[in-house]
């Protein structure tokens, strides 16, 4: 693996881990509350899709082991470009449901490096 492919993986791992410090012991009640939360986690966020997105372009193969790859890349760019239309409760299922599959799915992947 290329070396600007696993700066890429840890780029996401960092993301993933800041978005579980911010929204740790919190709920969705709290998240909605907290700009600050909302803010913070939404540029992970932002982070990690345009990571993937570079990703799938410099290491394709790399890329393909990310399960919801493409379905990240629209999240991301519903959170910049749909900003005014941000659901608080999709983002925070998201990070109740599908962070952690990522955050597998990356460990393997540096693992693998």
């Amino acid at each position: 693996m290329r070396i600007e492919a696993k700066c890429i993986l840890y780029d996401i791992q960092l993301a993933i881990s800041r978005i579980q410090e911010f929204t740790h012991d919190a709920n969705l009640t709290d998240y909605q509350r907290n700009a600050m939360m909302r803010s913070a986690v939404e540029r992970q966020f932002e982070i990690i899709g345009e990571a993937i997105n570079r990703l799938s372009k410099i290491a394709p193969e790399s890329a393909s082991q990310i399960t919801a790859r493409r379905r990240i890349v629209n999240f991301r760019n519903q959170l910049i470009h749909g900003y005014f239309v941000v659901d608080d409760r999709a983002v925070w299922d998201v990070i109740q449901t599908h962070l952690p599959t990522l955050a597998s799915e990356v460990a393997a992947l540096l693992q693998e490096a």
